[in-house]
């Protein structure tokens, strides 16, 4: 049976990957200097020293892309892309820190850049099999019949079906379901090969028969008057009982629970940046990127400023009317691309492939995203964010809020300069439903790793816009 120990296996887990860490630059340097023959002005014990240091940086960046939730509900492939993902932002982090500190440090000036590509590769390689290790070991572990977690269902619904799907698509998690209990279909009839057992009445002696490790109340919801005496019996003999609610054709989201001092409060949408601490985290690395934006691309701005000057009369900066965090308006900043216009005639539409509004230096400056970079600026206001849903005129957004179901859940956080839509190509006149899909995905699913991952993401994918005219 599976034990309820994942805290403890996530801190060996930490433990494990930091030895891992500390083999993999190891190797490296033995690769670098020992393997190849190559010379450095650094000894081993100058580069050793860094250890204290890298170590940490990695098991922290590895908790923000969530490589320590449970491994049974994780797909292979998707642990394999955030291990990649993490190591290419430890590699971008080390390498600018390098990078600034040239000079101030004689350490930084030969310290071996291709040692670092060398950490970088064995470091994911080490990961990778670590944890595929893992994986098949509790696979065949399981395939023997050890470390299962018996179940039984109790309700035939849709819900049911979803559980049954999943638990038959992962067979890595360990859950055998032993059958279901139901009231109406009749005992002998199978869904992907789980049989109903008996009837929900007879539940008290099932349990004294099975011996199941788990309850999994799946009741359809015209059944939910049998809730309270399915719990009681569940409780009173002590197995372990969850609710798998059947509603998800009422509410497409992720609901939560929280607890408000005893009673429970379903949430039909989990927004982790409602969250106090995710909030002020997210703020400073706002802060902290606009401020470095800032310095690294004013040369850019300071060039465009003078281009747009030179070519078209008008203000430097345009400024434009965005609905923003809880459906408050503000002023967001660009650099103005097109020719000086009234309000009403540049409110109706957006810009189309060709259109003689746009300036000579506004066509480069779109196609780039050198336009967008006076949001920065927004940023340091908070009107802003490094990364979130691109806000949109109230215009558009009294028009979309009624042809588009849920748009407006996008206003619970901060509007961004990129967004997880943006690098996905959802951009200017694109599809507003699949971005909003994109928009929501987002919301529900923040960490501070994936905003990372945006960014990061977003210097590929995220400058030029094919979509900009």
């Amino acid at each position: 049976m599976i034990k309820d120990n994942q805290r403890h296996f996530n801190r060996l887990h930490v433990l494990i990957d930091a030895c891992i860490i500390a083999v993999s630059y190891m190797l490296a340097w033995w690769v670098q200097f020992q393997l190849l023959n190559n010379t450095s002005g650094l000894v081993f014990r100058h580069y050793m020293s860094i250890l204290p240091l890298l170590v940490p940086l990695y098991v922290v960046i590895y908790a923000l892309f969530g490589l320590y939730t449970t491994k049974s509900v994780r797909r292979k492939r998707v642990e394999v892309e955030k291990i990649v993902q993490a190591n290419t932002i430890g590699l971008v982090l080390f390498m600018t820190a390098l990078f600034f500190f040239r000079g101030n440090l004689e350490f930084t000036n030969h310290f071996s850049r291709m040692l670092l590509a060398w950490f970088y590769l064995i470091n994911i390689t080490l990961e990778c099999l670590f944890r595929n290790f893992i994986r098949l070991a509790l696979q065949h572990i399981r395939e023997k019949g050890f470390n299962q977690k018996h179940m039984i269902l109790v309700g035939y619904s849709r819900a049911a079906e979803e559980y049954i799907d999943r638990i038959k698509a992962n067979p890595e998690w360990g859950y055998d379901i032993m059958g279901i209990l139901d009231d109406n279909v009749q005992p002998g009839m199978k869904y992907r090969g789980v049989e109903v057992i008996g009837r929900t009445e007879e539940i008290a002696g099932v349990l004294e028969a099975a011996k199941p490790d788990e309850i999994a109340i799946t009741l359809g919801l015209s059944e939910y008057s049998k809730l309270e005496h399915i719990v009681a019996v569940c409780e009173k003999s002590g197995v372990h009982t969850k609710f798998i609610p059947d509603y998800n054709n009422i509410i497409p989201t992720r609901p939560y629970t929280e607890d408000l001092m005893g009673l429970p409060v379903i949430n039909i949408r989990h927004v982790p940046l409602t969250n106090t601490f995710n909030a002020f985290m997210k703020r400073c690395v706002d802060l902290g990127g606009s401020v470095f934006a800032i310095i690294l691309f004013s040369p850019v701005m300071l060039i465009t400023a003078i281009a747009i000057k030179l070519t078209s009369p008008g203000p430097l900066i345009y400024t434009q009317e965005r609905v923003g965090l809880h459906n408050k308006t503000f002023r967001m900043y660009k650099f103005r691309s097109m020719d000086v216009q009234s309000p009403k005639k540049e409110r109706g539409a957006w810009t189309v492939p060709g259109d003689p509004r746009v300036t000579k230096v506004g066509k480069i400056i779109r196609k780039t995203s050198i336009d967008e970079l006076p949001q920065l600026f927004n940023i340091l206001k908070g009107d802003m964010s490094l990364v979130g849903p691109r806000p949109e005129r109230p215009f558009f957004v009294e028009k979309f809020r009624e042809e588009i179901p849920r748009y407006m859940i996008k206003h619970q956080v901060r509007p961004g300069m990129t967004g997880w839509a943006q690098i996905n190509g959802y951009r200017g006149n694109t599809s507003i439903r699949k971005r909003i899909e994109y928009d929501l995905y987002y919301i529900e699913n923040w960490t501070l790793g994936f905003d990372i991952k945006i960014l990061f993401l977003t210097i590929f994918k995220g400058f030029i816009n094919k979509n900009a005219y």
